[in-house]
């Protein structure tokens, strides 16, 4: 083909040269051109799906292309050269140039426990053996499996590295998800979540009276629209996200259609019923005190240190006897519908989604509802061109109660009351309220008269556009939005007992949130090495208003409008965020088993200072695929990697800089509004905080891929932490300010271990255990200072984050034994004492799936190991006596030596006055939060396809599945070990106290395609 060019050369040469010149130049060049030729063809898979992107390149040479779109290359090789086809998911293939100018290769996929692509930073698909740092993915098929409503919790226990906390069993409650542990002490410490490339919002919202959690809003995501979620653990992985994937990335991929794929219709249908776990409480005494019973209407008290309620039946005086907590709790129910549509055309593919949930709690009147919809469109407007358009839309509501410790919440009353008082009715015939005790209402007067509702509407659209102008080059833009207008609205009746006249909170939140990506990714193969350069900038920018009106003194019953109050005052919230970021990539690949990959990010946010807003930082990482090099035929695979990352971070709120005014206290007074100046200083001087991480890992797999593993150890310093609500001396004006103020560091270890002890052509049985050890100390406060309090707990230089520091046992300075009054009852210190830490030694999970024919079995446990919680429950309970352990009434001597004396303590105590004098005593209501919970087990069965025959289905399939159905919790005394009763912020963790409790469920699952 090239000869005729070389002819043209001759003639052009004779011109100018001796014709011996001439002769000898032509002679040479026709050697040349026989030498190479032109080649053209095209790569497709095994079902001739053309494989875009593959690397075409000659053996022993820079010579190299990709494919394009439909699969196609050319490229201008030796005669008789070798040609290597690589791509992700496939296996290396080798072609033998010939005679012929066009090659049809076909390549097979490679070994998926080898070969699992998985979604990284941008989106960007890479083979997980290519990977140079810890990650890990879940698939849409494993979530589901849970049977949750809310994605967080269907992640629980799934990924090592990662602790997820409910706050409650409310519908609809939040959860918080740390990766890595805390890496801030007043900061957001919660990952990043992605949505499709896009970040998104996450916060705890939907609370206006503050008692008790909220929602989180990842909640408005429905699970079944989600492929798979891929966590990205450690600053190497994640820093191309810009500051917040400091704290770790949850990337959210969702589903989509199929290119020259017909219509397929799949229906989902979930009902599931949902019990609570009641934790224990005593009921053989009743409501009275010393023994003295009081009936609560004639006579009332808090106290349930009456007779016994056998000597009370004896006597005939035993009128009610119910167990008060399974009395007001119920069973709860929960429908699911989904259904959705997928396929496509030669050059576009489509996904539609449509689901409800409705869902009604365990405690009356509770309730939360989602429609949500979805879709994706994707169509291949050129040869070079492709774009993606997605819209998610959402629509929820809730109706829930208080909780926490506020008189309004009705489960402080359901766990202290007596089981010898019958609640119902709830009212008298005068119309007021019956309770069995002063200063708090009747429980079930609560449900219809303290509590919240709220609508949330949310719409997430994506568009994205990919431009292949070469074959080697890929222009991404993406933009994106999250936006949501929320409305919670709280309604709080005038209560005769509580002495309050009652109000009504009406609450207007709008979010919305715009991103935008411009990325440029160059891949290109030069002989044995492999190089992919990506270059881009992100804009975004966060806009977030909240209006709150609130109205005191109800005035008409039930009209939980705002008009409704006698005194009306409101306040306005608005914040701006706008943050620009440059970012880079470089990875090398090495004759496919050494790989370099480099990151740098250059960030500029509104929230720092002038001159310190900008800030750049990076990473390096390696892997080293040795089993590429040392053939042992027990090793399927095995890498080595190692990283380092250095991320900057804005972790404070807006407008730390300045100190703003703030409406005060006793305003509107006499029609005209006040301000005071915030007594928090702010501060002009704010950098960014910095996190640097070292990680090492390991991945091996044995015998044929049946065996293996992946361990990482991590070294994280968090540095200049960005810090608010430090002290300050009172003589400044002020009370606090923002520093960069603390340090602290995280180390741990991470190990997944994926086992199949069994694989036949009818029977498998996979097994997947997980485990998390982290260690955290904070290595400095500001200046000198020893503590920090986060809220419910505390900071201190030395210790883990998350001290509880309260009142707790005096104890002997040598013998450490509890010290005595003269009376024989324990002495509570006078001052904070450290009485416990609320993180846990250690995490672990096994999964465990069999298959036989058309039966699926599996079931999951789940451990934490140690961490500290403070059961308020018991705590308060101690004084009213309703804790299962105060059944226990037999006069004690309670160990321990006697103040002054410090001899042995002999004097005998009544059961009330030790129970009631622990009620002061912090220390006496830390518990142990290590629990094993078997947190799911499902059994299905998938109809035979001769079952089905001609008809219009092509897979049915019935699941029965069970959350929760086992939980030992040896050291704790309430429902569930697991839950942070205060919500997803840093101030309430490891606290329990009046919350709804968690719920063992059942739930069938019918799924069904269509052909």
């Amino acid at each position: 083909m090239n000869q005729p060019k070389q002819s043209n050369r001759c003639r052009q040469v004779v011109r100018r040269w001796p014709l011996l010149l001439v002769l000898l130049l032509c002679l040479a060049a026709i050697p040349a051109a026989a030498q190479t030729k032109k080649i053209t063809g095209k790569v497709t898979d095994e079902a001739g799906n053309p494989v875009s992107g593959a690397t075409v390149r000659e053996k022993d040479s820079r010579r190299g292309t990709a494919t394009d779109a439909a699969g196609n290359f050319s490229l201008t090789v030796k005669n008789n050269a070798v040609l290597i086809v690589t791509s992700v998911g496939i296996e290396p293939r080798e072609i033998t140039v010939g005679e012929t100018d066009n090659y049809d290769i076909k390549v097979k996929p490679r070994d998926n426990s080898l070969n699992e692509v998985v979604v990284t930073a941008l989106g960007i698909k890479r083979e997980k053996r290519e990977l140079t740092y810890s990650t890990q993915q879940v698939t849409g098929a494993a979530l589901s499996a849970s049977k949750e409503t809310g994605v967080l919790n269907a992640l629980t226990g799934k990924v090592s590295g990662v602790q997820i906390t409910a706050s409650s069993g409310q519908p609809g409650a939040s959860s918080r998800i740390v990766i890595r542990g805390n890496s801030s002490l007043l900061g957001n410490n919660e990952a990043l979540i992605i949505l499709d490339g896009i970040p998104i919002n996450n916060d705890q919202t939907g609370n206006p009276s503050g008692s008790g959690s909220g929602t989180s809003r990842l909640s408005d995501i429905d699970p079944n629209t989600i492929e798979s979620i891929n966590v990205l653990k450690g600053s190497a992985a994640s820093a191309l996200y810009g500051s917040a994937a400091a704290r770790g990335v949850v990337l959210i991929t969702t589903k989509g259609g199929a290119i020259n794929s017909k219509p397929k219709v799949m229906v989902n249908s979930q009902y599931s019923f949902e019990n609570p776990i009641l934790p224990k409480m005593q009921t053989r005494y009743a409501l009275g005190d010393r023994g003295v019973y009081f009936d609560g209407d004639t006579k009332k008290t808090s106290a349930v240190w009456g007779p016994s309620i056998d000597s009370l039946r004896s006597v005939g005086l035993l009128s009610y006897y119910k167990d008060p907590l399974k009395a007001f709790f119920t069973t709860g129910h929960t429908w699911t519908n989904t259904v959705s549509v997928g396929g496509g055309t030669d050059r576009s593919s489509y996904f539609f989604s449509y689901s409800n949930l409705n869902q009604t709690g365990t405690v009356p009147t509770t309730k939360y509802g989602r429609n949500a919809i979805f879709g994706k469109f994707t169509n291949k407007i050129t040869d070079q061109v492709t774009a993606t358009l997605q819209l998610n839309y959402s629509l929820s509501s809730s109706h829930t109660i208080p909780e926490g410790y506020d008189l309004t919440d009705p489960l402080w009353t359901v766990y202290t009351s007596p089981s010898t008082w019958n609640p119902l009715p709830y009212l008298d015939a005068n119309g007021n309220q019956r309770v069995f005790r002063l200063s708090r209402n009747n429980p079930y007067w609560d449900l219809h008269n303290i509590y919240t509702n709220n609508k949330n509407s949310r719409f997430i659209p994506v568009v994205t556009v990919v431009y292949k102008p070469l074959n080697w080059l890929t222009i991404t833009e993406r933009g994106g939005a999250d936006t949501y207008t929320e409305q919670p609205d709280y309604y709080e009746a005038p209560s005769t007992a509580l002495v309050t006249t009652g109000r009504v909170i009406q609450n207007s939140s709008n979010f919305r949130q715009l991103n935008n990506d411009l990325i440029a990714e160059a891949r290109h193969g030069f002989g044995d090495f492999d190089v992919s350069f990506l270059v881009g900038n992100n804009i975004q920018s966060t806009y977030s208003q909240t209006q709150s009106t609130t109205g005191t003194g109800i005035s008409i019953a039930n009209l939980d409008n705002i008009s409704n109050g006698a005194v009306i005052t409101g306040y306005d919230t608005l914040y701006r965020v706008r943050k620009i970021g440059f970012y880079g990539q470089a990875n090398v690949s090495y004759k496919n088993f050494l790989n370099l990959s480099l990151t740098g990010r250059y960030d500029g946010t509104s929230v720092l200072a002038d001159k310190k807003n900008f800030y750049p930082y990076g990473s390096a990482s390696a892997g080293f695929i040795f089993s590429e090099l040392i053939k042992v035929p027990a090793i399927s695979f095995g890498k080595l990697r190692v990283s380092y990352s250095s991320v900057g971070n804005d972790n404070v709120g807006p407008y730390s800089l300045t100190t703003p005014y703030q409406s005060a206290g006793a305003f509107p007074y006499g029609g005209n509004a006040g301000f005071l100046i915030s007594q928090s200083l702010g501060n002009p001087y704010l950098r960014n905080e910095i996190t640097k991480e070292a990680e090492v890992g390991l991945e091996m797999q044995f015998l044929h891929n049946r065996v293996g593993f992946e361990v990482s150890y991590f070294n994280r310093n968090h540095d200049n932490l960005l810090t608010q609500g430090v002290p300050i001396a009172p003589s400044t004006g002020f009370n606090s300010t923002t520093l960069n103020a603390a340090f602290m560091t995280n180390k741990g270890i991470e190990a997944l271990v994926n086992i199949t002890p069994v694989k036949s052509r009818n029977f498998t049985w996979d097994m997947t255990l997980n485990y998390t050890r982290i260690r955290n100390k904070v290595t400095k406060i500001f200046g000198n200072t020893p503590q920090l309090q986060i809220g419910q707990t505390w900071a201190f230089l030395g210790k883990p984050y998350g001290v509880f520091y309260s009142p707790g046992y005096l104890r002997d300075s040598s013998t450490h034994e509890i010290i005595v009054d003269a009376s024989g009852l324990p002495i509570s210190t006078q001052n904070n004492e450290i009485i416990g830490n609320l993180q846990p030694d250690f995490l672990a999970g096994v999964n465990n799936n069999f298959t036989f024919k058309n039966w699926t079995v599996g079931f999951f446990l789940d451990y934490r190991k140690g961490g500290d919680i403070l059961n308020s429950d018991d705590r308060y309970g101690y004084f009213y006596g309703t804790p299962l352990v105060t059944q226990n009434r037999q006069d004690l001597v309670v160990k321990g030596l006697v103040q002054g004396t410090k001899q042995q303590n002999t004097k005998v105590v009544h059961a009330e006055d030790y129970f009631q004098r622990l009620n002061t005593n912090y220390e006496a209501a830390m518990q142990s939060g290590t629990y094993l919970k078997l947190r799911t087990a499902s059994i299905g069965y998938k109809l035979p396809a001769q079952m089905l025959g001609k008809g219009p289905f092509s897979t049915v399939s019935l699941t029965l599945t069970g959350r929760n159905l086992f939980i030992y919790k040896p050291g704790f005394t309430g429902s569930d070990p697991e839950v942070s009763s205060y919500g997803t912020g840093n101030g309430s963790q490891g606290v329990y106290g009046n919350t709804v409790p968690t719920s063992r469920s059942f739930n069938l699952t019918l799924n069904v395609n269509f052909k």
